[in-house]
């Protein structure tokens, strides 16, 4: 995962630059100011705190009562300094975090569902999980980026602020070299804090380096283990007629087998990095006092001072450490980035991907369709030179074998389908389409019969009417139940449903794609005379199999090019 690792500032500057030059950035710059001053004010209480503890234990060691309360009475005051600007650089950075993640997530959706975006991603299948990457990747992104970029700007201003207080604290110490002389390295305790955390450093960086790899993966799999799941709750139906719960179990076996064994590595790979962190850890408990040792049992400096300079190389040590104490949450983010720089590439190629089915929408005149050539997305061909004309509130019946490209011929019409070539004509100004299993949204029934355009002024009394016309009558007393509807009706209560929503919607093009395939030919007949009866006539296009289709439409569609009357 080298080549990761050496975009992390470029990944990083492509995602926050964004924010930072929105309509937000005045908001966002005055969080980010109030953040830096409170760090640099809690720098200033580290370097307080380091004199208290000379004169505080300096009067331990003189057995000076007063001295001693007096410096008890002012870390009383210290700590409750302390904790208020703790609490507050906490509130603040929380706030700009959740305020980021807002408008990122805003962004991601807006150009998620742009342009088709989310359903061009899910024919290429390289982009895999962008639910997951919205909900999670992007909440994890603002929480770690600012909590690493606080850090590590809190690790910079406290090195700078102590390497000096070190260096005077410790001053110089001559190490004899027998028959070569002596060395004097001058600031001792400096030079073996930057040497102790440079080493530490190195050391963690070639043992947790395959993190980003394993964490990148990690992600993935527990996003694949979660969508099988959601999968298998929304087609439980389907999967109890089938008695098909051998086969999930094996699929859901199968993907958290993905998830366990990667885990593993994981869980393994963080092993090595916690024994060294936390050995690493430890060592720096003692090593301040052994730097200290020389110049107490010399009787240069008072047990203050050696307090002192343990804390002063502590703050210098730790500062320098922040690669080691934080490598984790950085190997996390590199792989949370490469995943929302990848979203984030593979929608900017949706969007400027300039389509090869052009489409025109004229005023009037229906549907042609000229010189149409469908591809499969690996670039195969699928169905050449498609021509066929339906003239404004006409309807036609497009019919063919199974896998002959009758639903991508609608796929096609709509905008949906990028693979091909030709030239669509249509005046739909408000298509309706209508699926095999009609989708129906999440909440009450009311929402799902005004789904999609939600037409204004619909009364209780329109949508009871248009329930009773297509034979739901005894649902028009729970319009405002929610309700898993998908769940609850058939497919055939569904697709009745679906045809309330063009007494509602009025559209003025419709694609049914095998859009009846649930009801008896009697009921289906009866709603295609419903469409018939509308004022004004929709222009209707429909793909089936059932030859009584034939006689509910103005003429027929063959997909080996022949239209003839019905």
């Amino acid at each position: 995962m080298p080549r990761i690792e050496r975009r992390f500032f470029r990944d990083a500057w492509e995602l926050t630059r964004p924010y930072w030059s929105s309509e937000e950035k005045w908001s966002a710059s005055t969080f980010a100011i109030g953040i830096v001053v409170l760090n640099l004010f809690q720098v200033y209480l580290n370097v307080w705190l380091n004199q208290w503890y000379g004169t505080f234990y300096n009067a331990l060691q003189d057995y000076d009562g007063p001295l001693f309360f007096h410096e008890l009475w002012l870390f009383c005051g210290f700590a409750v300094v302390w904790l208020s600007t703790a609490l507050l650089t906490f509130y603040i950075t929380q706030m700009l975090q959740i305020r980021w993640r807002r408008w990122l997530t805003d962004k991601y959706v807006t150009r998620w569902l742009a342009n088709n975006t989310y359903y061009r991603m899910q024919l290429s299948g390289e982009t895999d999980n962008p639910d997951q990457r919205i909900a999670d990747d992007l909440r994890l992104f603002t929480d770690q980026i600012l909590n690493l970029t606080v850090g590590l700007l809190s690790s910079v201003v406290t090195f700078f602020s102590f390497i000096f207080i070190l260096w005077t604290l410790s001053g110089p110490i001559t190490i004899p070299l027998g028959a070569l002389g002596s060395i004097t390295i001058p600031g001792y305790a400096a030079v073996g804090a930057i040497l102790y955390a440079g080493i530490g450093t190195w050391m963690t960086m070639k043992i947790g380096r395959p993190l980003i790899g394993l964490t990148f993966n990690q992600q993935r799999y527990e996003a694949d283990f979660r969508y099988s799941l959601v999968r298998l709750r929304e087609n439980s139906e389907s999967i109890a007629f089938y008695k098909g719960e051998p086969h999930e179990r094996d699929v859901l076996n199968q993907r958290f087998g993905n998830v366990f064994g990667n885990f593993i590595a994981l869980l393994k790979r963080r092993m090595r990095l916690i024994v060294m962190t936390s050995g690493y850890t430890q060592i720096a408990i003692i090593v301040p006092y052994l730097v200290a040792a020389p110049k107490y049992f010399g009787k240069a400096i008072q047990f203050g001072g050696v307090q002192q300079i343990a804390n002063s190389f502590d703050q210098v040590q730790t500062s320098l450490s922040f690669i080691v104490n934080s490598y984790e949450d950085i190997a996390q983010l590199q792989a949370v980035m490469a995943r929302l720089t990848q979203f984030a590439h593979r929608a900017g190629e949706i969007e400027h991907l300039k389509p090869s089915i052009e489409i025109d929408h004229a005023a009037a005149g229906g549907l042609a369709v000229a010189g149409l050539d469908l591809d499969l997305p690996s670039g195969a061909p699928l169905r050449p030179g498609l021509h066929l004309e339906v003239p404004a509130s006409g309807s036609l019946l497009v019919m063919g074998p199974t896998g002959a490209g009758k639903s991508t011929l609608l796929r096609a019409i709509s905008g949906l389908w990028p693979f091909g070539r030709g030239h669509i004509t249509t005046s739909a100004k408000r298509p309706l389409f209508l699926p095999q299993k009609p989708y129906i949204p999440l909440g009450s029934l009311r929402q799902a019969v005004l789904y999609p355009y939600e037409p204004a002024g619909t009364t209780d009394a329109m949508l009871a009417e248009a329930l009773k016309t297509v034979g739901l009558a005894a649902l028009a007393s729970e319009l405002d139940r929610e309700d898993n509807w998908s769940q609850r009706l058939s497919v055939g209560e569904q697709q009745r449903l679906a045809f309330a929503r063009i007494l509602i919607q009025k559209p003025d093009m419709i694609f049914l794609d095998e859009g009846t395939s649930a009801l008896d030919e009697a009921s289906e007949a009866g709603l295609y005379r419903i469409i018939d009866r509308l004022s004004p006539k929709p222009t209707v296009i429909s793909v089936g199999h059932r030859s009584t289709l034939k006689q509910l439409h103005d003429a027929v569609y063959e997909l080996d090019g022949n239209t003839v009357a019905a």
